[in-house]
């Protein structure tokens, strides 16, 4: 396994043009949101965490950005239909990237579901390679382990990875230029520069932090 990802990471920094973008994205709205719905959901065993609705608001902003939804396939870009996101994984040695496919048709209980079920059969190492093998765009979340920015390197043919920190309560001005304390996620999007151009990374970007800014709208 090490060899495996040694050789793709190697090739992959060495071979991909990357760029990064970085926004730091309010969460209370979300929080507020995600205790709502678990209390909801309670009663048919179902707990959303936020990688639930990082994936879901990844997957509608490449739906909304149809652009950015693609990959480099040696010579030419191929724009995909589905947003078929992967999710890293850490297992014992490395690490699996399970992908969440037509996660844009899927509700958060549906992804949260499908994606602790993936998580435990890879660190069970029982994936099938369809299960870890496409998709046009990653998540890579360390903000559980405390990690408040890092950079993620593009896992080709993935066009980009969203690299994800914790949240963290800061002080923050106000709408009506008031101080006052968020609680606040830092984000950095590492991207291949043949397949998305700073605007239309910038623009895929701003639809991830808008749909996780205002929540409700990701189930209408």
């Amino acid at each position: 396994m090490r060899k495996t990802i040694a050789a793709r990471l190697t090739e992959a920094k060495q071979t991909v043009p990357h760029f990064y973008l970085r926004r730091e994205i309010k969460l209370d709205a979300l929080m507020a949101f995600r205790a709502q719905l678990n209390k909801q959901l309670e009663a048919r065993g179902v707990k959303l965490s936020v990688n639930d609705f990082i994936i879901k608001a990844t997957a509608l902003a490449l739906q909304a950005v149809p652009a950015a939804n693609a990959v480099w396939a040696g010579d030419r870009v191929l724009q995909m239909s589905a947003s078929d996101v992967a999710v890293a994984v850490a297992i014992e040695g490395g690490l699996f990237t399970p992908v969440l496919q037509d996660a844009e048709q899927k509700s958060l209980s549906a992804l949260s579901t499908e994606m602790k079920d993936l998580a435990a059969r890879a660190r069970d190492r029982k994936l099938a390679p369809h299960e870890y093998q496409g998709g046009s765009f990653a998540i890579s979340n360390l903000g559980m382990m405390g990690i408040d920015n890092f950079d993620a390197i593009v896992n080709p043919p993935h066009a980009g990875i969203l690299a994800v920190g914790a949240g963290v309560k800061k002080p923050v001005v106000g709408a009506d230029g008031e101080l006052t304390v968020a609680t606040v996620m830092s984000v950095t999007m590492s991207v291949d520069h043949r397949v998305i151009d700073g605007a239309l990374g910038a623009e895929l970007l701003k639809h991830i932090v808008d749909h996780l800014e205002n929540p409700m709208a990701m189930l209408a």
